[in-house]
């Protein structure tokens, strides 16, 4: 099936790219209401505080102010903000410890109170006029120290500060590492980092004439946030509306409610009239999510054959001040380890910790750039131990295709990593480079190094996936496609109008696919997360084309005398298949099912889907660098991302996607972190110009490779792609950086002044 497909694999423009280049696309900040107020947030300028007394009388009386908002006039139910499907198993909910305003600040930052006025610079004054008397209390950022005796209590619920440690034992652990020939021992960190899309977090809430709650805002989950708002403000669901435009940009930061609640409170504290509330850049580096700073003790333990047996890991999570994904992300680290390297036994002890910091939650793949870099750190560190080529080392350990996983049962149908790291070694010149850069001396010296990842399509079976599509046929034979999906500009519009054309048998125009999700209209979705779109969405796609495909074929039947067998479409046309003979239009089937006086049925699919099963990609990274001894700076000479994600369904896209990827890892590897203030715990770089994003000017040019497999549980032998690009370039420029210079780097940034300080410390400056 996968030869003959004459749509699914090429190269076609995305759907919104006009729309997008030329302004006619509609963001949420291009929605206007009339008489539109503006909301705004007034934060706590302490790590640790509760909230004393408030005065808000000077602010109230200052004209255009419409509303002043504290705890004590808003509701005071604690509600979760993740973004996950509800679990009906109450242990398996996500954590409720949020609440609309707070009464105590748990991180600088924090929303104490909020304003509604006529205009921003009126609700700018307003804010200034609320006056608070603290409590200062003692605070911690480090999740370690947050959980020893004595440290302050940042939720009452969790005295320990820990939020979750659960953890996973497969095997016998203790047994492995009794019988092992070698032990490996070490402790890898990774930072906060801060997903910094184009469009911050932006929502307009409203009443309209049917007296409903309307939000249009820029989200990943509009059918989620519904939820979460009707928790928050106790209103029932179903007089919630939200609609999701375009989106720019997500990346798991906009998989949390983190604005909506508190927009509706303030619509409906000034009786339903409409409110913006749009994050600052400087307000959307702390206030939104951030991806988890991991602090991880691992050991590793090897036969003497060099087999890795088994791993025993600790990961200490620092989680920031509220639950958000929490422990989610912790766990699904420690899931993606068991795919890649054939071991007998592991031991993840993974613990979820508040801390006094901006709130972590998802952020693109979802915990695992944070232990790939560790685990393949940990890798490299035991090939350069023994003195063994890490591309033979790895082909030595890698579970082979078939492999079921023991904790989950999910099973390896596809196994595409071998040739990835086979083309990798060529594309990089491997071994001519491993040879050439050993025993360098000088200030700048070069290495070259890898690192691979697996990598699921969606979250199953730890969570429901399932997914909802409407195709209606048109009277011109043309269809409309309403998805749950949400395009937040990974391109899910376009493969997805790709899956309906070549399912139908319809050219790629004449498919419309509704880009902005209306929780009136829109079937359910849970929303754009874990790659899982094309995946589990495409499945509904495809079920629903085929329903439509067969209803044409059964008019044609009827109409032609032929058996529905013996028809096809294509091109849009009805065809005898054989002799590939043309008897009718689409147009014409169309308008009889239309119109015909004693049949008619207007051609439709209304369905939903629920896919248990789950498809695992694979993917490397290999990297040239140059480093100078002297400054500390390191240059990504050359890179390859290169991956098994099954069928390719839009080479394009998939080369875009594989260019922001690396983008946001560059940034992950060498430059991006939080600084946090000791004395105050603030974040005090939040701002584009002092957080360290790569610009156009440190980013090399970025090679994408793919390896063609296809996996039979998909609609088109697809797997994930879009957040594992991400995953596995910060390992490989560390592994590069230890072959270039021997020094071993197992915190990350790489960045100049901790690169130059290590350097100082081992005797290379």
């Amino acid at each position: 099936m996968e030869d003959s497909y004459t749509l699914i694999g090429k190269g076609i423009n995305r759907v919104d790219a006009v729309a997008k280049v030329t302004g006619k696309a509609k963001y949420c900040s291009d929605y206007f209401e009339p008489d539109l107020l503006v909301g705004m947030v007034l934060r706590s300028p302490y790590a640790h505080a509760k909230i004393k007394n408030i005065d808000t009388k000077e602010a109230e009386k200052l004209e255009g102010v419409e509303a002043v908002l504290t705890y004590k006039t808003v509701p005071n139910t604690k509600f979760p903000t993740a973004g996950h499907p509800y679990s009906l198993d109450p242990s398996h909910r996500d954590i409720e410890d949020y609440s609309l305003l707070t009464d105590k600040a748990r991180f600088v930052g924090d929303a104490v109170a909020a304003v509604v006025a006529t205009d921003e610079l009126i609700a700018k004054k307003a804010l200034k006029l609320i006056k608070i008397d603290y409590e200062v209390l003692p605070f911690v950022t480090d999740q370690e120290e947050a959980i020893k005796e004595g440290a302050p209590i940042i939720h009452k619920e969790r005295p320990n500060n820990i939020i979750s440690d659960f953890g996973i034992t497969v095997g016998d652990p203790e047994k492995v590492f009794e019988n092992a020939d070698k032990i490996y021992k070490n402790q890898y960190e990774t930072q906060i980092v801060q997903h910094c899309q184009m469009e911050t977090h932006n929502t307009i809430a409203k009443i309209d004439e049917k007296d409903r709650l309307v939000i249009i805002t820029s989200t990943q989950i509009p059918h989620i946030v519904r939820r979460i708002v009707s928790q928050a403000c106790n209103l029932p669901i179903g007089k919630i509306r939200v609609i999701k435009p375009y989106v720019g940009g997500g990346f798991g930061g906009k998989q949390d409610a983190v604005i909506e609640p508190l927009t509706a409170a303030m619509c409906l504290a000034v009786n339903g009239r409409p409110v913006r509330l749009q994050l600052s850049r400087e307000e959307a580096i702390i206030a939104s999510r951030t991806r988890h700073a991991m602090r991880v003790n691992i050991k590793l333990a090897l036969s003497k054959d060099n087999k890795i047996e088994g791993y025993d890991i600790e990961n200490l999570v620092n989680n920031g001040a509220y639950a958000s994904h929490g422990h989610s992300i912790a766990m699904s680290a420690g899931s993606k380890i068991r795919p890649l390297y054939d071991i007998k036994a592991e031991k993840y002890r993974p613990k979820t910790i508040y801390t006094n910091l901006p709130v972590a939650g998802a952020m693109r793949a979802y915990g695992i750039p944070q232990i790939c870099f560790v685990i393949e750190c940990m890798v490299e560190d035991v090939c350069t131990d023994l003195n063994i080529d890490p591309i033979d080392f790895r082909l030595n350990n890698f579970i082979k295709e078939g492999h079921i996983d023991k904790a989950s049962n999910l099973v390896v149908r596809t196994f595409g990593l071998p040739e990835c790291l086979k083309r990798g070694r060529k594309l990089i010149d491997w071994d001519r480079k491993r040879n050439l850069y050993k025993n360098q001396k000088g200030p700048i010296r070069k290495g070259v190094g890898m690192a691979c990842f697996s990598y699921f399509s969606g979250t199953w079976p730890v969570s429901l996936e399932a997914a909802g599509t409407r195709i209606v046929m048109n009277q011109d034979g043309s269809v409309q496609v309403q998805v749950g999906a949400t395009e937040i500009g990974q391109g899910s519009d376009t493969v997805l109008s790709q899956m309906a054309a070549e399912t139908i048998g319809i050219p790629f125009d004449m498919v419309t696919l509704v880009s902005n999700q209306d929780t009136d209209v829109t079937p359910f979705d849970s929303g754009a997360y874990a790659s899982r779109q094309s995946f589990i969405a495409g499945q509904a796609v495809k079920k629903a084309a085929t329903e439509v495909k067969r209803k044409v074929l059964e008019i044609a039947s009827d109409k032609c005398g032929l058996d529905r067998e013996l028809l096809d479409i294509k091109d849009g046309k009805i065809i005898e298949k054989g002799i590939k003979r043309e008897i009718y239009t689409l147009k014409e089937i169309a308008m009889e099912a239309y119109y015909d006086k004693e049949k008619y049925a207007p051609i439709t699919s209304d369905l939903t889907v629920k896919v248990k099963n789950n498809a695992i990609a694979y993917g490397a990274t290999f990297v040239e660098v140059e480093v100078d001894i002297r400054t500390g700076k390191i240059k990504v000479l050359d890179i390859y991302n290169i991956h098994d994600s099954g069928k390719i369904l839009n080479k394009k896209l998939a080369e875009g996607q594989v260019d922001g990827g690396v983008s946001m890892a560059l940034g992950f590897a060498l430059s991006e972190k939080f600084i946090i203030d000791e004395k105050t715990g603030a974040v005090i770089n939040n701002n584009l110009l002092h957080y360290k994003i790569p610009t156009i000017m440190d980013t090399p040019k970025i090679n994408s490779e793919f390896v063609d497999t296809y996996d039979p549980t998909s609609s088109y032998g697809q797997k994930s792609l879009g957040e594992n690009t991400t995953i596995s370039p910060a390992p490989a420029i560390r592994n590069a950086v230890l072959n270039a210079t021997g020094v071993a780097f197992n915190k990350l940034p790489m960045d100049p002044q901790s690169v130059f300080e290590k350097f100082k410390e081992v005797g290379l400056i």
